[in-house]
């Protein structure tokens, strides 16, 4: 019988050592999972914080094309005369109304330089092809002539 009483406490001494390594990994696994809630919990706040922030300024885009929508159109005419822009400017009645004329200005003038710049790329790039072009005409004409003398020399040689 002592046998038995020795296996059984035994047995409840490797049992309580099972609990007590269970214990341990449970306490674990709940810290790691508290660690990864937190870590949750704050990407959450901080994707909340982006939308919050992406939200604004989307309003904040909308009100100012809005506002750009606003804005007089500029015409662009070549025929205007430093008086027809005096006129134009007696016209205006309020220092928004001048703001905004010439805001729409600046932006037609940023176009058209952006224009000008543009042409002007094109113009040299188109220069250069016309270039090479044109040289590489001369060369082949002048590899021709070489070509066609050689042959002259050789038929007048024989």
């Amino acid at each position: 019988m002592s046998y038995e009483v020795t296996q059984w406490l035994t047995e409840i001494k490797a049992l309580k050592q099972q609990i007590g390594e269970l214990q341990k990994d449970r306490d674990a696994a709940w810290e790691s999972a508290e660690t990864w809630r937190q870590l949750y919990n704050t990407e959450a706040q901080q994707r909340r914080e982006e939308a919050k922030l992406s939200q604004e300024t989307i309003a904040s885009l909308k009100a100012e094309i809005e506002q750009g929508e606003r804005l007089p159109k500029v015409p662009f005419d070549d025929e205007l005369s430093p008086t027809d822009v005096h006129q134009e400017m007696e016209q205006l009645q309020s220092e928004a109304e001048l703001r905004a004329k010439l805001l729409a200005v600046l932006n037609e003038r940023d176009r058209l330089l952006q224009a000008l710049k543009s042409e002007q790329h094109n113009h040299a790039q188109t220069r250069r092809s016309l270039t090479t072009a044109l040289g590489d005409a001369i060369d082949r004409l002048t590899r021709d002539r070489v070509a066609e003398n050689r042959r002259a020399a050789l038929d007048g040689g024989e």
